[in-house]
């Protein structure tokens, strides 16, 4: 078999190895995909009612508890945007006194914070501390 032959068979088993890559490697993009698409709807679903939200306009939920540090700084943050913006609400809950609305909106760390439309259902979410602006940039389109 010449050189030339064995390169050209080389190649060909490289091309198709890389095809059969791709090929995997875009099913496994598909199904992350509908398992995101599936999380989604999930949360879209969610029975939010039990945890007193405002059906007239956003509401701002922090997960809180007496232990939690940088929950203090959460609370200033979130007092110092619903002060600017009236129409949105603030609910506080201490992860301690309602473990259930923890593990039903899967909170995993403190502070956790939340925002929900009039509607109940969640348009923001993030771990730690938010900013401002990050906080107000959630709430603002709610609220035109």
């Amino acid at each position: 078999m010449s050189p030339t032959w064995i390169v050209v068979i080389a190649a060909l088993i490289g091309v198709f190895g890389l095809a059969f890559v791709i090929s995997k490697l875009l099913t496994l993009r598909a199904a992350l995909a509908a398992a995101g698409a599936a999380a989604e709807a999930e949360i879209a679903n969610m029975d939010t009612s039990d945890l007193g939200l405002s059906t007239t306009g956003p509401t701002v939920v922090h997960f809180t508890a007496q232990w939690c540090a940088p929950c203090v700084s959460v609370r200033k943050v979130v007092d110092d945007v619903c002060a600017d913006l009236p129409a949105v609400s603030h609910l506080e809950i201490d992860m301690d006194a309602n473990p259930e609305a923890a593990r039903k909106l899967s909170v995993l760390s403190l502070p956790t914070t939340f925002v929900f439309d009039a509607d109940g259902r969640q348009r923001y979410r993030t771990s730690g501390v938010p900013t401002t602006s990050d906080l107000r940039s959630a709430l603002e389109p709610l609220l035109a």
